[in-house]
């Protein structure tokens, strides 16, 4: 999916647009039991609640597409009778009213979901009429392309609300607040079918974390039955794992510069692109010809360690390059640099020892106050 796409659905979660259909949730305590569990009519709900259930909703629908969000596609054999996405179907198809579906939902995200306190799994279903767009993207809102049926899936933490004093109004004093069981913002969720092209995508589910580090691997494995890709972070630790091993001694400062400055320019060049842009083995190796890296051995050596991490891997390039800032670091010094002046910085053999010079040219502040007497005789800092 894209970010129009996902902004077009949580566009969805406002009282004017929105066509849910039906809610159910089930409450689930710290040792695993099913405390309570409902299902109604979204559209019967006091407007109240609507909203604290729409604010839940665009959460598990929000953060960074390859960090947060992360489009995966079901295995043929999650598709087979009996697999999770034939479950998920059936589901939706339901509309949320086979009490007997739900339960067996219920029962295998209890099984795979590791969390350590209370939490809520909540589910909605809507019937999304698709409009139309003109050639220039302007919404046709009486010519209905299709219908997009679809679920979303949240499982929010259930916290105690934090100790402190009320005012009462009835005794005109201050009180011990009463402490209730909040819920928290979502965890994890996911949305099947994924919204694909403004269609459903049977064969895919967009999933949600709200940590883009710990993506839950065992739930998604036992419950969805898709593979996930490395996380952001993974991704870039893989990333810098291939230029370490792959330039081995000759991996200097301007060696890594120059990979930075070819990320660079595949990034700008795709910066209007709608989807994530993604790099794979044969693509990561010619950046790093393109950098420079000609000897053989060394790109065998990157193609060994790319088959290490996943020959399969794609790596969403930004994860693995900031387009904001080039970070150069020693233990006790960090130098962020502006990617663009990337020249400004080098090392030098100054009296034997190796240096970090950054030319400095006018303009230098320290904590804010601006300093004068700083060259040395080669105008460098």
């Amino acid at each position: 999916m894209i970010k129009q796409e996902i902004s077009e659905l949580k566009k969805l979660f406002t009282p004017k647009n929105c066509s849910i259909t039906r809610i159910c949730g089930c409450y689930v305590d710290g040792e695993k039991n099913k405390k309570t569990q409902f299902a109604q009519s979204f559209l019967a709900l006091p407007e109240e609640e609507m909203f604290k259930y729409f604010e839940l909703l665009r959460k598990t629908l929000s953060g960074s597409l390859g960090k947060n969000l992360l489009t995966l596609e079901f295995p043929l054999s999650a598709e087979d009778e009996g697999g999770a996405q034939q479950l998920l179907l059936a589901l939706r198809d339901s509309r949320l009213k086979d009490d007997s579906l739900l339960e067996q939902f219920y029962d295998r995200v209890i099984e795979s979901y590791e969390f350590v306190g209370n939490y809520l799994i909540l589910l909605i279903h809507d019937v999304y009429d698709v409009p139309g767009k003109t050639s220039d993207g302007i919404d046709l809102e009486d010519a209905s392309d299709e219908i997009y049926e679809y679920m979303l899936v949240s499982i929010c933490p259930v916290n105690l609300s934090r100790p402190g004093l009320s005012y009462n109004p009835e005794e005109n004093n201050f009180q011990n607040r009463i402490r209730d069981w909040v819920v928290g913002a979502p965890d994890t969720g996911f949305l099947f079918p994924a919204f694909q092209d403004r269609s459903a995508d049977l064969h895919s589910v967009l999933y949600y974390s709200r940590d883009p580090e710990d993506l839950k691997e065992t739930f998604v494995e036992r419950l969805l039955d898709c593979p996930l890709p490395l996380s952001a972070g993974s991704q870039k630790e893989t990333f810098q794992t291939l230029i370490q091993e792959t330039l081995g001694e000759e991996c200097s400062l301007e060696a890594v510069k120059n990979i930075h400055e070819k990320l660079g320019e595949i990034a700008a060049q795709h910066g209007d692109d709608p989807a994530p842009m993604t790099l794979d083995k044969r693509e990561v190796r010619q950046i790093f010809e393109d950098s420079g890296v000609e000897d053989p051995k060394k790109l065998e050596t990157l193609e060994r360690c790319y088959d290490a991490a996943g020959e399969n891997t794609r790596l969403q390039i930004s994860n693995v390059y900031s387009a904001r800032a080039f970070e150069v670091k020693t233990p006790d010094v960090i130098v962020r640099v502006n990617p663009e002046r990337m020249d400004l910085v080098e090392t030098r053999i100054i009296d034997g020892r190796q240096c970090l010079v950054i030319q400095a040219g006018a303009g230098v502040e320290v904590n804010g106050i601006p300093i004068r007497d700083y060259r040395s005789q080669d105008g460098a800092l």
